[in-house]
Order: structure tokens, then sequence, then C-alpha cells
């Protein structure tokens, strides 16, 4: 009797479960059917991101020309400020240094008058000298920044040193010309020499030099990165200058741009001219004469990856 009833039971339950199953089957499917065509229709694609930007456009706009001052007020009181002239031309990657002498003279067709560089310096600051520059030399100078011997060494700092051929005996060196490795208080001890045999024209010459020997030594690509913080350590240094945040802001791709692709990225020259006994009489046709990548017609502009 109880094997019967155990048979019974089994009979009823294999087909009990065939039965779920089955409805399982039906129900699950029924419900997928109408998630994916109904519930589930508007969600069945993921998608995808708006399309990124590819490129920063580097233009010729972004070429500029920077007046640098470097002015000591504890060099010896027969010294004189150092002029540089920075033309950047970040579409080609180039850096032109150009030392402009501090005894330069010229006569000045908006003043009637001889005037001299330091002379306008002293009385009217950097936005003077720049005014003297401009008309000289048939240039524009777009910005100006006057460092002090802490700001300048500051820059020197950051961009770690120069190896230069130091022909004057300074620190101990032989000043036989060797190759020397130059912290930047010899730098600037080096820049505001005032004893050079070729007077103010060789001065200026070798402060364009170190200068671009310092950004050809330079980690382009650490520059690059580390810029915002640079920017901000050497604008909250230096004691007059009419760059601001701004201008920054409007350069700062296309300057990183260059030291990112560049290499050996920067040369330096002086002023052509005329010594005058104590003076210098700086050549008009200076700049129509440099090489034409960097103050002739700009051509088409490349453009910077992302």
């Amino acid at each position: 009797m109880s094997e019967k009833r155990k048979k019974k039971v089994g009979s009823i339950a294999i087909p009990f479960l065939v039965t779920i199953f089955i409805a399982t089957l039906l129900v699950g499917g029924a419900v997928y059917f109408i998630y994916h065509n109904f519930i589930g229709k508007k969600d069945d694609k993921i998608k995808e991101p708006p399309p990124r930007n590819g490129s920063i456009s580097v233009s010729a706009e972004d070429s500029h020309t920077i007046l640098l001052v470097l002015d000591d007020p504890e060099a010896p009181s027969d010294s004189n400020a150092t002029f540089v002239l920075m033309r950047s031309v970040p579409y080609k990657k180039n850096i032109l240094f150009i030392g402009v002498p501090s005894n330069s003279i010229f006569y000045s067709q908006k003043e009637n008058t001889q005037i001299a560089l330091k002379d306008k310096y002293t009385r009217g600051g950097a936005q003077a000298a720049e005014e003297f520059i401009e008309e000289a030399l048939k240039i524009d100078v777009d910005k100006y920044m006057v460092f002090d011997v802490n700001s300048f060494e500051k820059v020197c700092d950051l961009l770690g040193g120069v190896n230069y051929p130091v022909d004057i005996k300074l620190n101990g060196y032989p000043g036989d010309g060797t190759l020397e490795t130059l912290a930047a208080d010899e730098i600037t001890k080096y820049l505001t020499y005032n004893k050079f045999p070729g007077g103010e024209p060789e001065r200026a010459l070798k402060a364009a030099t170190i200068l671009s020997y310092m950004i050809n030594g330079s980690d382009g690509d650490r520059i690059a990165t580390n810029f915002d913080r640079y920017f901000s350590e050497i604008i909250n240094m230096i004691p007059n200058t009419n760059v601001t945040a701004v201008d920054y802001d409007k350069k700062k791709s296309a300057i990183q741009y260059m030291f990112n692709f560049g290499s050996g990225i920067s040369i330096a020259a002086c002023v052509d001219g005329t010594d005058a006994e104590k003076d210098f009489i700086p050549s008009e046709s200076f700049i129509s004469n440099l090489p034409e990548e960097y103050f002739g017609e700009p051509t088409e502009p490349p453009t910077r990856p992302t």
C-alpha cells in the first residue's frame, strides 16, 4: 500500500515540476519581450559622449615681443640697466633674444631731438624705454617686464642655470672662455659686469646669449607642464610689468606648444649699429634684415594635438 502511495506522489510531482518550468519560461520570455520592445527600447544603445575638439590652433597671432629689463639697484653707480627684446614666434617654435645696448641714442622725429635709451628709462621707466626702442628700431613692442635681482635669479633657477663660456674672472673662474656652469647669482654678476672690452654692445649681446642658452638648455616638457606655477611665482616677484593674467591666458597654450614640441628653439643677436664715442647709434634697418621667420609674413599655422 505504501509503495503504491509513493509511486502516485512521484508520478504527480514530475509533471508538476515540468509545468512550473515551462510556465517560468513563458512568463520570462513575455517579460523580456515587453521590456525589450517597449520599456527598454529607448536605452538599448549606450549614448556616446559629445565629440572632443581634437586640436588647438597655434597661429601667427600668438607671436609677441616683450622688452625685458634687468635693473639692479645695488649695482655700481656707473652700471646701466640691461635691455633685451624677446621675440616669440610659437607657431614656428622660435624665440629670438635681441640685446639692446643701454648707451643707444638716436634722433627722435616725435620729440625733434636726440634721445638716449638710458636717459629715457631713468626718467620714464620701462614704458619710456619701450617707446624709445619702437621708434629707434621701427618695431612694435607688446609688453615689458622689469626684473630686479631676486626676480631675475628666480627665473634662472626655474630654467636650471646655464652652461656658458665665461671670459672674465668671476667667482674664481679663470676667465679663459672655459665652459662653466653658472648659478643664478653668478649669471646676475656676469650680466651686470660693466667692463667688457666691447662695451655696452658686447654686454647686450652676452645678455641675449645667456638667456638663449638657458632656454635651449632647459627641459621644455617640464616648463610646459609647470608653466602656470612658474608664471604665478615670477609675476608676483617682478617689480614692474604691464603683462596681465589675461595676456597670459591668451598666449599660454601657444607657448606650451612651443616648449613641448620645439628643440633648440632660441637664438641670440644684438642690435646692429655704429659706435659714436661713448654712444651707440642703432641701425633702423636692423629688424628688417633679420631672418624672415621672426618678423616676416606668417605662413600656415600648425595645430597642437590635445
